[in-house]
């Protein structure tokens, strides 16, 4: 079955010769895993107005940063590659109509960056049923594939802790994969820097 749905694909490239740019968090975990031309595929998930382009916009190279954000309509897929790791980041709509398109990267994701909207405590619920879905899929549900959890939208008056989001998604029953939660504020870039750390080494424990 052939899918129909706008794809957009963006090609940035932070060579090592030119060392006065200001690297995004993707090329300096590149540098710190110290690997030699690895591919990563990570799939950034969430709901709708969860702010998934946002933080990705935020994990480029300075050079290659939007600066008006538009919401993501199917999916795009953003590469970026450095002197040692390409990645390819598969931004996927959160609307419902697209939601179903999730499953058919899932064979392809090594890693995997959930986004909630810390603050719409009406869609916790609808949060919660996409990750289970997600996670009982045959094509994650075996897999040891690490799982990094941004509650998002710090910076709203109402928004629940990342310790809230976590028991609201009842994460702790999830035995089999390793995850981590983090508090965002993606745009303003906070709290993205330690789940970057985190995700680097779980890509060096699979790379090893």
């Amino acid at each position: 079955m052939q899918l129909k749905c706008p794809l957009s694909i963006s090609l940035y490239t932070t060579e090592a010769s030119h060392p006065n740019r200001q690297m995004g968090l993707f090329d300096k975990l590149a540098g710190w895993l110290g690997l030699k031309k690895k591919e990563v595929n990570v799939l950034c998930l969430g709901l709708d107005n969860s702010g998934k382009t946002t933080i990705i916009n935020q994990l480029k190279p300075s050079n290659a940063q939007a600066q008006d954000i538009v919401p993501t309509i199917g999916f795009s897929i953003e590469k970026f590659k450095t002197s040692s790791l390409s990645f390819t980041v598969f931004d996927m709509s959160g609307q419902g109509r697209y939601r179903n398109l999730w499953e058919h990267y899932y064979k392809e994701g090594q890693a995997i960056i959930f986004v909630i909207d810390s603050g719409d405590k009406l869609r916790m619920v609808v949060a919660k049923e996409e990750l289970d879905t997600l996670l009982n899929h045959p094509d994650i549900k075996h897999r040891r594939i690490p799982i990094l959890f941004f509650a998002n939208k710090m910076d709203l008056k109402d928004a629940l802790s990342a310790v809230k989001v976590s028991q609201l998604l009842c994460l702790e029953n999830i035995k089999d994969k390793p995850w981590h939660i983090c508090a965002s504020d993606a745009v303003k870039g906070e709290g993205l820097q330690e789940g970057v750390d985190w995700l680097q080494d779980q890509i060096r424990t699979m790379k090893t």
